[in-house]
């Protein structure tokens, strides 16, 4: 063979089935090819398992996949490039012209634009409620034939805890499915539940360290099938390169959870002591809203702490910009600690009531909890507060 083919078509290395890799290789290939058309055909009729074209099925994130379903006690998994585009393919899988969709005002802001602007101009219609309105939401679903109901639990950012026994009974009882944002809740909490659909950004813990984009959905097989049909022509799809970082990011997704959770409560009990701050919120406090609810739904109460500082805006511009150890930043679950000031996560678009529903104030802080050392955390914390408050 001649040099110039050679480096196009390269020796092939067999790898002897004695002498398996401890760690999963990376299949970075667009395409797959069969030994013959025959076999082709009969991949595509079904009626064989293989690969073809990554944009429909590849090995690295057949393993991704396979794990994240067994993690949340569900039977398939759809990835995606990003949680976003976990949560649109879900809709545009779900959701057809003259179908209604109840949400709730807590929810994830592109969540809310996807159903609200971008699928209503194409006929969907929605009707938005706080997820503390349980009696609402029996009167929305008496009253209009619904399809789907889109929840979160823990809420971003002020971690209110869904009742999802209630939801999903409520739901069920009207013909609707349910669709769980659980990018907060944990790759492996809330399985038991009878919820229809599961989304997760894997951007945040199943990464877990900041430098990777992913995205899930997660049901039984029949919904995954519908979901994906339309999917892999809109092409949302997730690199074999991200899906493997990701792989490897969720062999110490427990590790880091654990962890991350101990330093969220260590924080959030520091926070409750200050006289700076008028509000925590973390499920993990027994005098949390959502603490029993927690306790009972979930291993582990998250790692994100939520506070307000009784100065508003400009109070907890000068908090953030004095800690040390956290970063002004967007996201949450990498190893590093994180802050997200008042300034830049107040609802919009939103009435008056509609925001009140939110439970964001003009001083909420978002913390998103690191692995560092919790007397580290604090002690940042607590300097902060005394500098820029006190």
């Amino acid at each position: 063979m001649k040099k110039r083919t050679r480096v196009t078509h390269l020796p092939e290395v067999p790898v002897p089935p004695d002498a398996r890799p401890l760690v999963a290789p990376i299949y970075q290939s667009v395409k797959f090819s069969f030994d013959d058309v025959g076999e082709t055909l009969r991949y595509f009729a079904g009626q064989r398992e293989g690969f073809y074209y990554s944009r429909i099925s590849n090995p690295t994130l057949r393993q991704l996949a396979l794990a994240l379903a067994e993690l949340q006690g569900r039977d398939a998994c759809l990835l995606t490039g990003s949680g976003v585009a976990a949560i649109a393919a879900a809709l545009l899988g779900l959701l057809k012209a003259g179908d209604h969709v109840v949400y709730f005002a807590e929810l994830y802001p592109p969540t809310r634009v996807l159903l609200r602007r971008m699928l209503g101009r194409y006929g969907v219609t929605s009707t938005m409620l706080s997820i503390d309105d349980m009696a609402g939401l029996e009167r929305v679903l008496s009253a209009t034939p619904t399809r789907l109901v889109v929840f979160e639990s823990p809420t971003n950012p002020v971690l209110k805890v869904a009742d999802l026994a209630h939801v999903t009974a409520l739901a069920r009882a009207h013909g609707a499915l349910t669709l769980l944002d659980n990018t907060l809740g944990g790759l492996h909490n809330h399985g038991g539940y009878d919820v229809d659909l599961y989304v997760h950004s894997l951007t945040k813990y199943a990464s877990g360290h900041g430098d990777v984009m992913g995205g899930a959905v997660i049901a039984r097989r029949e919904l995954i099938d519908t979901v994906r049909e339309d999917a892999t022509n809109l092409g949302p799809t997730l690199d074999p390169h991200a899906a493997w970082l990701i792989l490897r990011g969720l062999k110490t997704y427990f590790l880091r959870w654990d962890a991350q959770c101990r330093n969220a409560l260590r924080v959030a009990e520091f926070l409750a002591s200050r006289p700076e701050v008028s509000r925590v919120r973390y499920p993990g406090l027994p005098a949390d809203p959502g603490h029993e609810l927690a306790r009972r739904q979930m291993d582990g109460f998250g790692t994100l702490v939520t506070f307000d500082l009784a100065g508003g805006i400009e109070a907890g511009t000068r908090f953030a910009e004095t800690l040390e150890l956290f970063s002004i930043a967007a996201s949450l679950g990498s190893t590093e600690s994180l802050v997200v000031p008042p300034a830049l996560q107040q609802p919009r678009g939103m009435s008056e009531e509609q925001r009140a529903w939110t439970g964001i104030a003009s001083g909420t802080v978002r913390l998103s909890i690191g692995i560092e050392d919790p007397d580290d955390l604090v002690d940042d914390l607590r300097r902060a507060l005394e500098r820029s408050i006190g």
